[in-house]
């Protein structure tokens, strides 16, 4: 993992990163230790070590043990008021300390910093804090303003890289010594999987900002295209998005994702096509779902609803298939996030012409449901599902998404928002009579805390399912830290759109105890890998490991002779014969490549690229050889060697001194050598 992350560095460095970043925030991970670990071995780098590094944790233990390594200047990323000015001044000082800078987050007591005014208010409050009651120089002070994900679909997301360029125009006037930051890729989230228009994103918004006075940018600075390179369409776009111009109605978001559509399917000319409208109703509906067509979703449901039994089997049949395909399809990067809104809606619009049949049929069907104790799918409609941002954490974009899709899907979402503390949450809980409870947090402090929850759920014998979601939550995770803590369902959500399928299995009297039975058993093989790769191997005595050393019958054997004894230096070998045992494996990991060699060249995802650059390296590689870049010069060396006792072999090692060679005797002390 660490020699990965040291290339993963340096190629970042020989790309033109002019600072690295380190975080080490993984629930199944010693932050502390692996921070240590890591920045002491970038130390022992000069190629990565030359220029300076930021430290970044959303805990600050991890950050000091950072702070305790690193050598020269360092950036801590980041402190905050976001748990008051005590805590704020406390960990300044602590950063000071280390003659650290640092970066400060656009957050405080009330949450995080999504307008302007709000991203300069709070710069500004801890500016002051920082230059008059901890000391600090104002040039060692960065503020990240907060970027967030623009074109989601969601109007009120519009504005938001508007609000962070003029906020640090506000900032780099008010505050004139200070420094800017942000994480660039954050903008682009919503076009997770197409790179291409990631990247003309990020450049373009790179732009705007740096000419309003952004300093630093967290990104990948091997994947930044020139701004005058991006082609015209593409960047009037992108700009058009990114500045808010002609979005009424998402007209613009709507104009870069169909463009983003046509570099997926690799320039190719799309036909409009009506074929669909001749499958039956349940493919009908399937593909308005995942294409995000309204068109014919009144005829259509209208049409299932007759077919069906119940209006309810409409919704948890073909309906809730046809949302599954969006997720699948959003999970491996084939939709993007405003897509998945666009299906959102579809849905909605299905569920609202379906509902008053629902109502019509409840008082019929209540009695029964009641005698079976099926009281949440008799009003699936209605269920109701209590979602929270956990303590400590102000990250909500993911979680309000969630909202949306539930509340497109007929559920009766509570939303208490952010920075919830346990005891709300299930207070809450009680007092509504919800049927799910939904926590969700991006940085990761926030998993603690889900721990901490899913615990008191037991304690007070809650009995509703518990759903686990956010940005660095994982399956693994869930499985071994959060669902042991837990009996009655604990199941992580990948992505909002799968939230529908997973509150529907949840929400039917028939389909969940085989849905919980499958999440824990899955859950307990995860937990049981997991455990078994932390297992320390015994290993045996080294006196018992030396009885079982191989057996030579050295009276049948005659050695070997070698073409020399001593050492013989070899100057200017023939580098072509050299090329023949390069190892591929390390150069594909540098390009973010990850399969085994030659085997990658074939691989049905990134074969072609693979092979492509494998071409590259072979045309550079021939020029260096006939060129002569390089000389390659080495040393090998063969001495007679006899093992005299268990654990001593003496080697003629072939000095001379005088006519005499000296002996040298190598003795075995456990896992030591001793000369």
């Amino acid at each position: 993992m660490y020699e990965e992350a040291l290339s993963v560095a340096r190629q970042q460095v020989e790309s033109g990163a002019q600072v690295i970043d380190i975080n080490m925030d993984d629930a199944l991970l010693d932050g502390v230790q692996a921070m240590t670990t890591f920045i002491n071995l970038v130390q022992a780098e000069p190629d990565i070590a030359r220029i300076p590094i930021m430290i970044d944790s959303s805990k600050f233990e991890i950050i000091e043990a950072g702070l305790k390594c690193v050598q020269g200047k360092s950036i801590v990323n980041s402190i905050s008021l976001k748990e008051g000015e005590e805590k704020f001044i406390e960990q300044a000082f602590t950063c000071k300390s280390f003659g650290a800078s640092v970066i400060v987050m656009a957050f405080d007591e009330e949450g995080q910093a999504d307008t302007k005014k709000r991203k300069v208010e709070i710069c500004h409050r801890a500016y002051n804090i920082l230059t008059t009651k901890v000391g600090y120089d104002p040039q060692d002070i960065i503020f990240d303003p907060n970027i967030f994900a623009i074109a989601t679909g969601i109007e009120e997301h519009n504005n938001y890289a508007v609000d962070f360029i003029e906020a640090t125009k506000e900032i780099k006037k008010l505050m004139p010594l200070t420094k800017v930051s942000g994480g660039v890729s954050n903008v682009s989230f919503s076009f997770r999987g197409n790179d291409h228009v990631r990247e003309a994103i990020h450049s373009v918004f790179l732009f705007y900002a740096i000419k309003a006075g952004m300093d630093m940018g967290i990104v990948n600075a091997g994947q930044l295209v020139i701004y005058d390179e991006i082609e015209p369409v593409l960047k009037q776009l992108c700009e058009d998005v990114i500045l808010n111009k002609n979005n009424d109605n998402n007209e613009a978001t709507e104009k870069l994702i169909a463009f983003a559509e046509t570099v997926k399917a690799k320039g190719k000319v799309e036909i409009k096509d009506e074929k669909w409208r001749e499958e039956v109703v349940e493919k009908r509906l399937a593909h308005a779902l995942v294409n995000g067509i309204t068109d014919f979703i009144d005829a259509d449901t209208e049409e299932a609803r007759k077919k069906y039994p119940k209006p309810l089997d409409v919704i948890e049949g073909p309906l809730m298939a046809g949302m599954d395909i969006v997720g699948n399809l959003f999970g491996a990067g084939k939709m993007f996030l405003p897509q998945v809104v666009k299906s959102a809606r579809v849905m909605k619009k299905a569920v609202a012409i379906l509902t008053p049949y629902i109502e019509q049929e409840k008082e019929d069907r209540k009695n029964a449901h009641l005698a079976a104790g099926t009281i949440n799918e008799e009003t699936a409609g209605a269920a109701k599902i209590l979602l929270a941002t956990v303590k400590g954490d102000v990250h909500d974009i993911g979680k309000n998404l969630v909202g949306v899709v539930l509340g497109c899907n007929g559920y009766d979402i509570i939303d208490l928002g952010v920075m919830v503390s346990a005891e709300r949450i299930l207070s809450e809980a009680k007092k509504n009579n919800v049927d799910i409870i939904g926590l969700s947090g991006l940085i990761t402090p926030s998993l603690d805390e889900m721990v901490h929850i899913a615990h008191e759920m037991k304690r007070q014998n809650f009995e509703v399912p518990l759903l686990i979601g956010g940005a660095t939550t994982s399956r693994m995770h869930t499985a071994v830290k959060i669902a042991p803590q837990y009996d009655n369902g604990v199941m992580h959500v990948l992505d909002a759109s799968r939230s529908v399928t997973v509150a529907s299995s949840l929400l039917n009297k028939d389909q969940k105890p085989e849905f919980l039975s499958l999440v824990k058993a899955e859950y307990n093989k995860l937990k049981e890998d997991f455990n078994n790769k932390k297992t320390k191997k015994d290993y045996l005595p080294f006196s018992e490991a030396q009885k079982n050393g191989a057996k030579i019958d050295w009276n049948n054997y005659t050695p070997v002779t070698p073409a020399f004894i001593g050492s013989q230096i070899f100057t200017d070998y023939n580098l072509e014969e050299i090329s023949n045992y390069i190892d591929w494996q390390p150069f594909f990991i540098a390009w973010e490549m990850h399969g085994k060699f030659p085997a990658i060249l074939s691989d049905t995802i990134i074969g072609a690229e693979a092979t492509k650059l494998y071409n590259d390296a072979q045309i550079l590689l021939k020029q260096i050889i006939k060129e002569k870049w390089l000389t390659g010069q080495g040393v090998i060396g063969f001495w007679p060697a006899k093992k005299i006792a268990p654990d001593t072999v003496e080697v003629n090692a072939a000095r001379i001194k005088g006519n005499k060679p000296e002996f040298v005797r190598l003795e075995f002390c456990g896992s030591k050598l001793k000369k």
